[in-house]
């Protein structure tokens, strides 16, 4: 009993050091984070490794409600700052609604993390649909980097297209990548039917707030896409695989209103009009998003205009 005893108290006394140590070291207090890879399938990928935590999934600060600083006519708008961590400005930032083209910013997602291992895109006749393309023929081959640059500069359904039908098991795994993707950023209200943004079945729909989670993640993961989206005009030489591409962005505040890094502009019948707007000025980061508006230039302009004097700071000269 006595051996017992003191075999006992020599177990607590370990334990008890073993404990002050730790705490003393800090590693009690450390926030445990378990890095699941994707759900997505064919994880290759040259710019990084693409994961999802867990335990620590973005969530930003959740929007309010209506903003009554600014008479919209955008059906849903969010401001956020990514600085500071806050919404600025919001209307009906859950509401599910058509995006268009924005569309394209989930498919720019999808194809650079999970790029062809040769890098070689082929067109195909399938993908030459809508009426905003980057001029893509039959049996042309372009590079990924070509592709994206069609994609947001010209707005190219058809580089949407060739992305998703070259995808390892075609258009349908693509798309199927795109809402395993939106599932694995925490988004239960964004769906997507297409890569494009082309409406028609009424199932493609997403809220402003999730498309600042996507747009976040894509400018924070993948340093071409901000190279793409800050490109004003970019020529795409010609090779022996396809002709010359002179591709000018139609982003519309990019050179109008400094500080406007771009993202993605979109537009059909049944989504209005749509802009997904990043801006990078006076130490302050903030993306802000309308869907469903009369006039998305001007608004943007108005919140971009409310979101920094709201923080302090003086909007800059813009036409």
């Amino acid at each position: 009993m006595k051996k017992f005893l003191t075999l006992f108290s020599f177990v607590l006394l370990l334990l008890f050091a073993s404990y002050y140590y730790l705490n003393r070291a800090g590693y009690l207090n450390k926030k445990i984070v378990i890095n699941l890879s994707s759900p997505l399938p064919f994880s290759l990928s040259l710019n990084q490794n693409p994961t999802v935590s867990t335990l620590d999934l973005w969530n930003p600060t959740k929007a309010h409600g209506e903003s009554a600083s600014l008479d919209l006519t955008a059906k849903s708008a969010i401001a956020y700052d990514l600085t500071t961590n806050q919404v600025l400005l919001d209307k009906n930032p859950t509401e599910k609604l058509p995006m268009a083209s924005l569309t394209k910013v989930m498919t720019a997602i999808i194809a650079l993390e999970h790029p062809l291992p040769s890098n070689q895109y082929l067109v195909k006749s399938s993908y030459l649909v809508g009426n905003d393309s980057m001029g893509l023929d039959v049996g042309e081959v372009l590079t990924l980097n070509d592709l994206l640059y069609g994609l947001v500069l010209h707005s190219g359904n058809d580089a949407a297209e060739t992305l998703a039908g070259n995808f390892p098991g075609g258009k349908t795994a693509f798309i199927k990548a795109m809402n395993d993707k939106a599932q694995a950023l925490g988004l239960s209200n964004t769906h997507f039917t297409n890569p494009t943004g082309l409406e028609g079945d009424g199932n493609q729909y997403t809220t402003a707030y999730d498309l600042l989670v996507i747009t976040r993640y894509a400018l924070e993961n993948f340093p071409i896409f901000d190279q793409v989206i800050s490109t004003f005009d970019y020529t795409i030489p010609s090779t022996s695989t396809h002709k010359e591409y002179d591709l000018e962005n139609e982003t519309n505040l990019l050179t109008s209103y400094p500080g406007v890094v771009g993202v993605k502009d979109g537009y059909t019948d049944e989504a209005g009009l749509c802009l997904d707007t990043y801006l990078d000025y006076k130490d302050h980061k903030i993306i802000a998003i309308i869907l469903g508006s009369d006039d998305r230039r001007g608004e943007m302009k108005e919140i971009l205009d409310y979101s920094l004097e709201s923080e302090g700071v003086t909007p800059p000269p813009h036409d």
